[in-house]
């Protein structure tokens, strides 16, 4: 693996700590980091982003090899971990910090995500998808104890939670 060859991806598909287990699992991530981005606030912290003031969403920044995983192959995890139709909102979880969201990090990236929008769409497997499509803003990593959560709490073992 070169470093030409790897590549980041963030998203945002509710409370982060399932959806980094999610990609931790997926061969060809590097690593994965929990936090808070799109939002106006510099730094926030989870308490200020958990008050929906801050415009931040909780999110996953994947890093991956694109030569063992493509960008379409995490978007299609990234779908079917989540409800794209519930806006601000996944299971029990309420508010704007659990959004669904796509933050794009180059142009190929924003034309992949918006054409598997479309086909998921167009597939008929939900109604209608709220989730956004946005460029990649500043990525604050979120407290320690948020990073890998489900693994420090015996949830996951050795990044395997048995999503697949």
């Amino acid at each position: 693996m070169s470093l030409k060859s790897i590549e980041k991806a963030t998203f945002a598909a509710g409370c982060f700590w399932g959806v980094e287990a999610a990609f931790r699992e997926v061969e060809g991530v590097i690593s994965t980091q929990v936090g808070y981005t799109g939002g106006s606030m510099s730094n926030p912290s989870y308490k200020e982003v958990c008050t929906g003031r801050t415009g931040h969403a909780e999110a996953v920044e994947v890093t991956y090899d694109p030569q063992i995983v493509s960008y379409e192959q995490m978007l299609d995890i990234f779908w079917n971990i989540h409800d794209p139709t519930t806006p601000n909102r996944q299971g029990p979880d309420i508010g704007t910090q659990y959004r669904s969201a796509i933050f794009y990090h180059d142009i190929k990236q924003k034309e992949i995500a918006l054409r598997s929008l479309h086909k998921l769409q167009e597939s008929g497997k939900f109604n209608t998808i709220v989730t956004e499509i946005k460029p990649a803003s500043e990525f604050y990593p979120a407290e320690d104890y948020h990073q890998q959560y489900f693994e420090k709490k015996g949830i996951c073992r050795s990044g395997k939670c048995g999503w697949k």
